[in-house]
């Protein structure tokens, strides 16, 4: 097990993101994923208040009843939750409402820790911040965080906290896969400086890295076959050779895509635990699988071989190289 950054409270390597649980899982196969995580040592169940329009904390929330103390409980407020124009975004208006209704779904006293969905341009990030602190001292939040966050949002938000005295953010959660790799500049150096918990999401790009695409291959379904927003966020025709590559490396060590992919993710040192989903048992298993995959550094750059390395946030490339003026 991890530490989810300065906190002390220690997490499984792997966490669970209960986004299909109401939509592609129906109630009995969310029952059934969400027990055989519990039986392979998860602890963290990732949720959020738009996920199936909040079935999904309702689920979740019955499923922990009998575990609610040995379970790390996680869910996020930002997006969208009904037609009224206030009902969105990190305003104190909002996230008081949003936490309380995730509070009623979960059927809990308190929500582990809440993460801030996305970046709300349009709100103070101190008001946000403070109604947080406010929410952590009812003891309604355990622990803030973000996710969407840039690097720079997170750590002005980490300076305002220290100055104001609120709850400091204690993780973050970006999209971090093979084919995705701009966290790698910023997001994960600053998250080890800080000692900030990542969670990283879409480890196997929306189901990209799972074998089952190539540059002529496409499943008859799946999110990047059916979702207009996966299509367009990996509509890039370059992944999907790196994609078929990855899919040939990992079947000429003979080893499931999914389960490397995903333990590719993992051996970041910055990566606390990489949010694993599924639809059901069949797919849940080789996720799981990553757990007792190790990666060393050989394989590890081996795997970083198949796709472009995002640039350095300096753009001074030559810094990589022999040609540069050294450091101390």
């Amino acid at each position: 097990m991890k530490f989810l950054g300065k906190t002390g409270v220690k997490v499984s390597p792997l966490a669970f993101g209960t986004m299909s649980f109401g939509g592609d899982a129906d109630r009995d196969t969310s029952r059934a994923m969400f027990a055989r995580c519990r039986d392979a040592g998860v602890n963290l169940f990732d949720c959020a208040d738009v996920y199936a329009g909040g079935t999904s904390e309702e689920i979740l929330g019955e499923l922990i009843a009998d575990c609610r103390d040995d379970v790390v409980l996680t869910t996020k407020a930002y997006f969208p939750t009904g037609k009224d124009g206030n009902a969105r975004g990190s305003s104190r208006y909002h996230l008081v409402r949003a936490v309380e209704a995730s509070l009623r779904r979960l059927a809990t006293d308190r929500i582990d820790v809440f993460f801030l969905h996305r970046f709300d341009d349009a709100t103070d990030l101190e008001e946000t911040l403070h109604t947080v602190d406010l929410l952590v001292q009812q003891g309604k939040i355990l622990y803030p965080a973000v996710s969407n966050f840039a690097a720079w949002q997170t750590a002005k938000a980490l300076g305002i906290a220290a100055r104001r005295g609120f709850a400091p953010l204690v993780a973050t959660q970006p999209m971090y896969n093979l084919v995705k790799r701009q966290a790698e500049v910023e997001i994960l150096p600053m998250a080890l400086s800080e000692n900030v918990a990542v969670f990283p999401y879409s480890p196997l790009a929306g189901g990209l890295l799972t074998g089952k695409y190539g540059p002529d291959t496409r499943p008859d379904a799946g999110r990047l076959v059916d979702n207009k927003m996966y299509k367009t966020r990996y509509g890039d025709p370059a992944v999907y050779d790196i994609a078929a590559r990855f899919a040939t490396l990992a079947r000429d060590r003979g080893l499931n895509p999914v389960s490397l992919a995903i333990a590719w993710v993992a051996s970041h040192p910055a990566v606390t635990a990489p949010l694993i989903g599924a639809r059901n048992l069949d797919q849940l298993e080789p996720c799981l699988a990553a757990a007792d995959l190790a990666i060393d550094d050989e394989l590890r750059a081996e795997i970083a071989a198949l796709s472009p390395a995002p640039p350095p946030a300096t753009d001074r490339n030559e810094e990589s190289s022999a040609f540069n003026f050294g450091s101390r």
